[in-house]
């Protein structure tokens, strides 16, 4: 009973300090972001791993005239993004998923369309969660994608949500990442199956000229250093700004 006790406060602490507490609504995560952009108006935002558009919705919701690029490679996710979005000048549909190398990769899921879909086929037997569903998709290198599509352009604010491949992404993202004031990237779950931690993040962001936060209940919250104690693999989502 007592023990019972103590694993509540923990998890009621951790979710206070973003550990675990992924933000009940897309409008407080893109807030978040915002809030770190010099300008706070963002001219143009990139969406990889846009799955149904929920995220796009909300830049627009905000700030309807920003251009967008959503890059969501499961072909049914990109069917509804551009039933939603086709007519919408401002928003480009790419369906590729984003990653360190050009060619094609294998997209694992539990199910066609889904949230959790990733490049690694998980291990979920404990959630009762099997990854028996497979689709062929083609990749990408975002620095090419930058430079031929986007003029080596400025990019306000970047959202990564491609469940665990997100260094294999940043890999390829090369010179563009000079041109990003703010990056949000998730960490959790996900990241124990490719075998990535925040240790990883933390050194590529900081060696590159950026400051970490996590998104809290109460604000972002600088991670000043790194600490063993930021191994939380609950989801939790992370801003990273670059330096002045």
């Amino acid at each position: 009973m007592f023990y019972r006790f103590l694993l509540s406060v923990e998890k009621k602490a951790a979710k206070l300090q973003g550990k675990g507490w992924a933000p009940t609504t897309l409008q407080m995560e893109f807030a978040a972001a915002v809030s770190l952009l010099t300008s706070g108006n963002p001219q143009t935002c990139i969406d990889i791993g846009g799955n149904k558009g929920a995220y796009t919705q909300e830049i627009l919701r905000s700030f309807p005239k920003c251009r967008i690029v959503i890059f969501e490679p499961a072909k049914s996710n990109a069917g509804i993004l551009f039933e939603k979005f086709g007519t919408n000048s401002n928003v480009v549909i790419e369906q590729k998923g984003v990653s360190n190398k050009v060619g094609c990769a294998t997209l694992f899921s539990d199910e066609d369309g889904s949230g959790l879909a990733s490049l690694t086929k998980r291990r979920l037997d404990h959630f009762g969660i099997e990854f028996n569903h497979m689709e062929s998709i083609g990749t990408i290198r975002f620095e090419d994608y930058w430079k031929k599509k986007l003029g080596s352009g400025k990019i306000d604010i970047l959202k990564m949500d491609i469940e665990g491949h997100e260094l294999d992404a940043l890999a390829g993202f090369g010179d563009a990442l000079n041109y990003i004031e703010v990056i949000q990237f998730e960490f959790g779950g996900c990241n124990i199956d490719t075998r990535t931690f925040f240790q990883d993040f933390w050194y590529f962001f900081s060696e590159r000229g950026f400051d970490l936060y996590r998104i809290t209940p109460f604000g972002v919250l600088h991670i000043a250093k790194y600490r063993e104690l930021d191994e939380f693999y609950s989801t939790c989502n992370y801003l990273a700004k670059r330096k002045a």
